[in-house]
Parts: C-alpha cells; sequence; structure tokens
C-alpha cells in the first residue's frame, strides 16, 4: 500500500516470470534444483531466537518441512535453537484422522510429535471474532488448529512453520496435455498418455487427454457455454447460489463476469491456468490473512515455505508433468525428498477431509438460526431455500457445501451486530470465487 499526496493506492511488489525455463532437460535436474531449493527456503524461514514449531499434520507438506528442519538441526545449520512438532489428533473420525501418517514421521525421526486435540470453539467466540475484528470470522476447519498455536506459544515457540501452499505449486495439471498439444510435443505427449494408462487404464486417460487437452484449447465461448451446461453453479450436487435472491445471484454473476486473469499468453496460460488462479485468488489471501491473525492472536508468528517467492517461481518454471505423473501428485516433491521421509508418506495417496468440524456445529447452527429470523429482512437472501439447507446439511457424506453455506449465513449475521457493516459484501467475496 502506498500512500502520497494522491492518497493510498495498491501497488504489485511482486509477480512471478511466466516466460523463463530452467536450462535443463533431465528430470534428475529439476529434483536437484528443488531439493536444493527447498531446503535453503526452509533455512532462512528456521531462523528465531526461540526453540521453532511445525505443524506436523501426516501429509507430504507439513511433514517436509518438519524432516528437513531435522536434517538442518542434525547438521547444526538450523538457525533455531530447538525444534517441536504438532499434529491435531481426530481421534473420534476417520477421514480426518492422521495419527498414522504422523506418528510413523515420529518414529523415522526418532523425535515426540506432540498430538493436540482440535479447537472446537463456541459460537460466541466467532462473534466475539467478529465484533473485535470487524470481519467475518473464519470457517471451523479453518480454526481447529488454534490449540496448536496456543501450546506452541506456551512452550516459548515464537513462530510456526505450516505446509500451506504445497497443494497450489506442487500438485501438477493435467493441462499438460493441452500444452503439449499446442507445442506439437509427440514425444512428451506419449511419456504422458502411458504414464497415465498404465495407472488409470486407457478409458480414463483417453478423456483426460479430451478434458484438460482439447477442451482448454475451444474457444472461450464455447466452454463456459459446456461447463454452464454441465455443471452450472452446483457443487458437490449443490446449487452455491440458490439460498440468495434473484438480484443479490446477478450481483455474484456480474462480480464474476467482471473478474479478470491477467494476460499470461495463450500457450504459457493454457498449462499454468490453475497456478494462476491460486496467484490471484482473492479468497484464498482473505484465508491465509484471517490464519495469520489467528496465529498473532496466539502470540506465533505463521511462516509458509511453499509460498516462498522462490519456490512459486520454480514452480511456474517446472513442467507440470513433472509435477503429476500417472496418479502420483507431487511427482517431483516426492522424489526430492526420498530419504528424509518415511516410505509410508511418500507412497501416500489420500488426503484428509474435515467435514467433521461442520458436523461439530450442525444441530446448533440450526437451533440459531431458525430461532433468530433477523435476516429474513435482508434483501439478498432467500428464507425458504435458507430452510432447504437444514435438511441438505445432514448429508455431509457427499457434500460440506449445505453447511458452509450456513456458516456464511451465520458469520454474515455475525457481522451484521456491528453498525455500518453490510453483511452481503462479504457473501460476495466468500462466494464469488468460492
Amino acid at each position: 500500500m502506498v500512500a502520497d499526496a494522491n492518497g493510498l493506492r495498491p501497488e504489485q511488489y511482486w509477480k512471478p516470470d511466466l516466460w523463463t525455463t530452467l536450462p535443463y532437460s533431465k528430470d534428475e535436474e529439476y529434483i536437484e534444483h528443488y531439493g536444493e531449493l527447498f531446503t535453503d527456503v526452509v533455512r532462512r524461514m528456521s531462523r528465531s531466537f526461540q526453540p521453532l514449531a511445525c505443524e506436523v499434520s501426516g501429509g507430504l507438506d507439513s511433514s517436509a518441512i518438519f524432516a528437513m528442519m531435522e536434517h538442518l538441526r542434525r547438521q547444526q545449520k538450523l538457525l533455531a535453537p530447538g525444534l517441536e512438532g504438532y499434529t491435531l489428533a481426530f481421534t473420534d473420525d476417520l477421514d480426518a484422522n492422521e495419527l498414522d501418517y504422523a506418528r510413523a514421521m515420529g518414529d523415522y525421526l526418532g523425535i515426540e510429535i506432540h498430538e493436540v486435540a482440535p479447537s472446537k470453539m463456541s459460537l460466541s467466540w466467532y462473534r466475539e471474532w467478529a465484533r473485535c475484528y470487524r470481519e467475518f470470522p473464519s470457517y471451523p476447519n479453518g480454526v481447529m488448529g488454534l490449540e496448536i498455536r496456543k501450546q506452541a506459544g506456551n512452550q516459548g515457540s515464537r513462530a510456526l512453520l505450516v505446509g500451506v501452499g504445497g497443494d497450489q505449486w506442487l500438485c501438477g495439471s493435467r493441462r499438460y496435455y493441452a500444452k503439449v498439444l499446442t507445442a506439437s510435443e509427440w514425444k512428451t505427449f506419449f511419456v504422458c498418455l502411458e504414464a497415465d494408462c498404465r495407472d488409470m487404464g486407457l478409458g480414463r486417460s483417453l478423456w483426460w487427454v479430451f478434458r484438460h487437452g482439447c477442451y482448454p484449447l475451444l474457444p472461450d465461448s464455447v466452454r463456459q457455454l459446456l461447463r454452464k451446461i454441465i455443471i452450472g453453479n452446483r457443487s458437490g450436487g449443490v446449487d452455491r447460489l440458490a439460498w440468495l435472491t434473484p438480484p443479490m445471484r446477478r450481483v455474484i454473476r456480474q462480480r464474476r463476469d467482471q473478474y479478470t486473469r491477467s494476460n499470461i499468453g495463450r500457450k504459457r496460460g493454457i498449462e499454468k491456468g490453475e497456478q494462476e488462479l491460486a496467484f490471484l485468488d482473492t479468497y484464498l489471501t482473505h484465508a491465509l490473512e484471517l490464519e495469520e491473525r489467528m496465529a498473532a492472536s496466539m502470540g506465533i508468528e505463521l511462516r509458509r515455505p511453499f509460498f516462498d517467492l522462490n519456490l512459486v517461481q520454480f514452480a511456474y518454471r517446472t513442467p507440470e508433468h513433472l509435477k503429476l505423473r500417472g496418479r502420483i501428485d507431487k511427482y517431483l516433491h516426492r522424489k526430492a525428498m526420498m530419504g528424509l521421509l518415511p516410505q509410508t508418506l511418500l507412497l501416500r495417496e489420500t488426503k484428509a477431509e474435515f467435514s467433521i468440524t461442520f458436523r461439530w456445529y450442525l444441530s446448533e447452527l440450526k437451533d440459531v438460526l431458525t430461532q433468530d429470523t433477523s435476516f429474513r429482512t435482508w434483501d439478498w437472501v432467500d428464507p425458504d431455500k435458507v430452510a432447504e439447507l437444514h435438511n441438505l446439511g445432514d448429508h455431509l457424506l457427499h457434500s460440506n457445501m449445505p453447511a458452509r453455506m450456513l456458516w456464511t449465513l451465520f458469520g454474515c449475521k455475525a457481522l451484521d451486530s456491528e453498525p455500518g457493516r453490510d453483511p452481503s459484501r462479504y457473501t460476495v467475496s466468500n462466494l464469488m470465487l468460492n
């Protein structure tokens, strides 16, 4: 933010160079480069006068950061006097429980990882947060790690490293098919197709060729028409805009139409489109800011190695087929972490799912929104459709979107208690890209 005689204005201080490439022809060269870069990023972010804290969820990303920090500590290159690992213990839900993987990481390194119960804050806590900071009070799956921040602070740590960002920059995209088709790189095309066929079969692989190779090359008007016919506004079988009045739905659509991606060039943008969305995603930025503020409320500075500018730039300069090969995502990352992570984690293909954090509140949330009908005075909510969400919210095995929508209404209601606040604009922000 720049302040001068003309007032306040935002200026972009950095953006990735989308056109430079690395002078490598072999996978091993990319793997070696990434390993050296990752080591340096973690080393630089380890600077602290107090013991460092690190989330160790049991996933590839946070576990890799913790393993690298311990590797540096043993080499006396860690820029901190100590290291502590923390993981969430979802002992009552199989989908969210990652304790086996976190314990495998601890056993592999010979280090105890503290198991912490996830934070289940009261609805009054969320209301107070909205009142105090005058902002949307986040979602339950964004608050569940608050106890880790609290315990890390109580143990003397002042910085916490987390694995957020790995999914944005390491996963890769099957749009490598569009890139190689555009560039007529037939050798690479058949290498990718062979790997996909080996893991997923010919039928699924040919569908990917169409979906991620041919479809992105179609004119925008044709793609928008197909998307509207096939998907519409639905997510997980739920229309995300159904609970809004027609005027509000029009506002959402107008905002989406006005939202333009940067001009990154057709050939380069086809393959990197999903990364570009992550780079420009305002909802993700808002969520990261909320996470930072919650950590700061516990005296903790949050550090995200995977959002280091050098790692982000490397992600743009790396071919997508080196990140996603067959059914193995984060391929390059896994290869670079061999020796640092146990095989259990290197071969892991599952991800935790945290719908349970919404189920905690469904009954209470239903009562609150049923009894407090003041939102019916809002001209942007359809009360009848909100009532239907209460029933859909019980079917979280298929989608947690109904519960997210109900929680959005609750969060906006918490904001509505502040004079001069317009909760509808927060709904626009949360739904436009979410």
